[in-house]
């Protein structure tokens, strides 16, 4: 067995595992550790800012992966989206959110180790993870010239490889090499980015999966003060 049957047969199966039971025995035995530990009451300047941009982003960016390589191949044929224009829709959002991503993440990661109330205060893994995510952001903008050049060549084989290989992978029946003829930074990508769901039980990317969606339809809460009004 090669090291790209490992890393791209039997690494994603290692890294969805850990994602799912680490993240259910954390929420199990250590719930009040699944949270956010916000640090905005230590450092205001530019914090809603720099995380609006980044979250918009990353979420942007997840729901597009998502759309773009585990959605049926079919079903864009079906919208009357080609290939090729699959593609290009894909760079278009890829650098637009990448970018927003890119500008807030930046901000928060200088945020968090440069100034010296976050620096003493936060945690090693809140500084790794996002060095991580940084990391496996930036190798993702940069395979969007690569993709530029296919794009131009008229060529979606590329992304439609990289498709196929995440269908397999969640299928069951796994296909490393599909990813032969990828770009190094095609692989080097998928790489990180399945190390962030290595990671994810041990960090605070987890309040992800308890997103409040339920204050968009929350009722107004009342205050009431015992100070008499003037």
């Amino acid at each position: 067995m090669n090291i790209k049957t490992i890393v791209f047969g039997v690494y994603p199966y290692i890294a969805l595992t850990v994602f799912i039971i680490g993240s259910w025995l954390r929420f199990d035995h250590a719930q009040y550790t699944w949270k956010t530990d916000s640090t905005q009451l230590l450092s205001k300047a530019n914090m809603v800012l720099a995380s609006n941009f980044f979250h918009v982003g990353i979420l942007s960016i997840f729901l597009g992966h998502f759309a773009g390589l585990v959605l049926p191949h079919g079903l864009w044929l079906a919208l009357g989206i080609s290939d090729m224009q699959h593609q290009w829709v894909a760079i278009i959002a890829g650098a637009v959110f990448g970018t927003m991503c890119l500008l807030g993440g930046v901000m928060l990661w200088m945020r968090r180790m440069f100034n010296r109330r976050i620096a003493v205060t936060g945690r090693r893994m809140d500084k790794f993870i996002l060095t991580w995510l940084m990391l496996t952001l930036l190798l993702g903008l940069a395979t969007i010239p690569v993709s530029i050049g296919h794009a131009n060549h008229g060529d979606p084989a590329v992304m439609l490889a990289l498709s196929d290989w995440v269908k397999s992978i969640l299928t069951l029946q796994p296909e490393p090499a599909l990813l032969d003829n990828v770009d190094p930074v095609f692989r080097a990508h998928l790489f990180f980015g399945m190390t962030v769901f290595l990671l994810f039980p041990f960090t605070r990317l987890v309040h992800v999966l308890s997103a409040p969606f339920g204050y968009l339809m929350r009722s107004y809460q009342v205050v009431r003060t015992k100070r008499r009004l003037a």
